[in-house]
């Protein structure tokens, strides 16, 4: 059946997909004035986005060039709407801008009968049927004040001075209609509200909506297609054969197993002539772990860590520990405080390594469970548990694991939750450190671990070597991301810039590294 002109116009007004394939052109890579045909990336975005979406992604791949031809298409298909487009600087916005206006003179208005322009100033367009496009620049302080916008997108958050202020200005300033969208993207540029955005939303603690478009993606292949040839001439040259399965370190094989095909794995050789892995890394990342990389100097071997990431095995379920743990760890379990990596084996020595918090809400109270070989066969972690019921937890947690080892930091809520164990529960086997007494002037045994500036230093090294030299396992993906983002600057170390993030289970690890150091067992 064919349909009519109408009909097929009803069609395409439909579909944003469509609507920008027919009505609009845009100058691609190679310079040549093409129909506006969404790649894969794109049109999965469009299929699944939600009122808030977060996108994190490698460069280039035309996300920001999708949202300036989705509002163009809702601005001239829903009268009287407004719409937002926020750069990181005044640069990128005239850019922005200056494509948006081209998009719109591309509309062929002598056959179609869609609204013109009433007004352009030199960041507005005003149409006939009373909808705008504004484009602004971030750290204007009007931005979004008084407005009512069907649809905002922030591009290049990451770049922002004032992310956090500006994103809770623009979510205020959001249709209450059931088709507003506010879309939040950006590459990666450190540890900052972005990234903690991002990683809330992947774990589903935040009311954003996560897409992560990796580098080796096929809207990659199309947006460097004249540079890929460039590399695969350049390897063929190079090694007078192209590259083949064989030929892949372990790292490239894991990348080819997620998707990257040889000519982007030559590609990416090419790119890191002139970049470091680091750098590439934060251009163009495989997950989205490794594209946080800070400015700082980390502490631990990123690689090593990347690698891990993609290794970690999954905690045992609840039906596989039901018949093993008591009631009160059953319960962490199910809120997901407590992650059971490997039940207890007998004639096995655990070691625990335990950070005290005080449970309201701030940093977490934290365990880590190592076997006598080094591997992690349990965490926990929860910032809500107070000192008292954390005792309790330990001695259960502690007697369950063969009367496990306890290296428990004794600096501020440790003393208590120490004399807890000990005086309550009757826990013996607990590390000893000697310390001055400060009445007697004399040094004796106290128990705990009293972290100080200079033994800091030392804990942190250790559990550095032991991770490195690979003399221990980190099954816990929670853990290997603090490690991520454990920092050293102006010679302090711990997680200086990672908003809404803690390094409290990197402590609860080195600390557990200790308890295998000391040789001690006291039952």
């Amino acid at each position: 059946m064919t349909l009519s002109t109408a009909k097929k116009l009803e069609k395409i007004n439909a579909d944003p997909v469509l609507w920008l394939k027919n009505f609009v052109k845009i100058m691609d890579n190679e310079g040549k004035y093409v129909p506006f045909v969404v790649n894969q990336q794109q049109k999965e975005f469009l299929e699944n986005r939600t009122r808030y979406n977060l996108i994190a992604k490698s460069r280039q791949l035309g996300m920001s060039t999708l949202m300036l031809g989705l509002f163009l298409y809702m601005a001239l298909t829903k009268a009287r709407t407004n719409y937002l487009i926020v750069s990181y600087k005044l640069e990128s916005s005239t850019i922005l801008f200056e494509r948006l206006k081209a998009m719109n003179d591309s509309i062929p208005r002598d056959k179609f009968k869609f609204s013109k322009i009433k007004h352009s100033n030199k960041n507005k367009l005003s149409f006939e049927n009373g909808s705008t496009i504004t484009l602004s620049v971030a750290g204007n302080k009007d931005v979004a004040r008084g407005g009512n916008f069907l649809g905002v997108h922030l591009s290049e958050l990451a770049f922002y001075t004032s992310q956090e202020k500006l994103l809770l200005s623009v979510e205020q300033a959001l249709s209450k209609s059931e088709d507003a969208i506010l879309t939040v993207e950006s590459t990666s540029n450190g540890f900052n509200h972005f990234q903690k955005l991002a990683m809330s939303a992947e774990k589903g603690l935040s009311k954003y909506k996560l897409f992560f478009f990796p580098w080796f993606s096929k809207a990659t292949a199309q947006q460097f297609k004249v540079e890929i040839d460039e590399a695969v001439a350049w390897y063929k040259a190079s090694m007078k054969e192209l590259l083949s399965e064989k030929d892949l370190n372990n790292e490239e094989k894991l990348l080819f197993e997620k998707g990257a095909t040889l000519r982007l794995l030559m590609w990416r050789q090419f790119k890191k002539l002139d970049m470091s892995d680091r750098d590439f890394k934060q251009e163009f990342p495989s997950n989205l772990h490794e594209s946080f990389i800070s400015t700082g100097f980390s502490v631990f071997d990123q690689s090593k860590i990347s690698e891990r990431l993609n290794h970690v095995p999954k905690k045992l379920e609840y039906h596989e520990v039901s018949l093993h743990l008591a009631s009160e760890l059953l319960s962490l379990v199910s809120n997901g405080s407590l992650f059971v990596y490997e039940l207890p084996r007998k004639n096995t020595k655990y070691y625990f390594g335990v950070d005290v918090a005080g449970g309201s809400g701030g940093d977490n109270s934290t365990i880590c469970i190592l076997d006598e070989e080094g591997k992690q066969v349990a965490s926990f972690k929860d910032n809500r548990t107070p000192v008292y019921r954390f005792a309790k937890i330990i001695n259960e947690l502690g007697r369950l694991y063969n009367y496990a080892f306890l290296v428990i930091e004794r600096n501020s809520f440790g003393t208590p939750l120490l004399e807890k164990l000990r005086r309550e529960y009757f826990y013996m086997n607990i590390y000893k450190m000697k310390l001055f007494d400060q009445q007697t002037g004399r040094k004796r045994m106290k128990l705990g671990w009293s972290t100080t500036a200079s033994n800091k230093a030392t804990l942190i090294s250790d559990l550095k070597e032991a991770f490195e030299l690979d003399e221990i396992l980190v099954n816990d993906r929670d853990t290997l991301e603090e490690m991520q983002i454990f920092q050293e600057s102006n010679g302090k170390t711990g997680n200086m810039n990672g908003q809404g993030l803690h390094d409290d289970l990197v402590i609860a690890l080195a600390l557990a590294i200790q308890g295998k150091k000391a040789k001690k067992w006291y039952v």
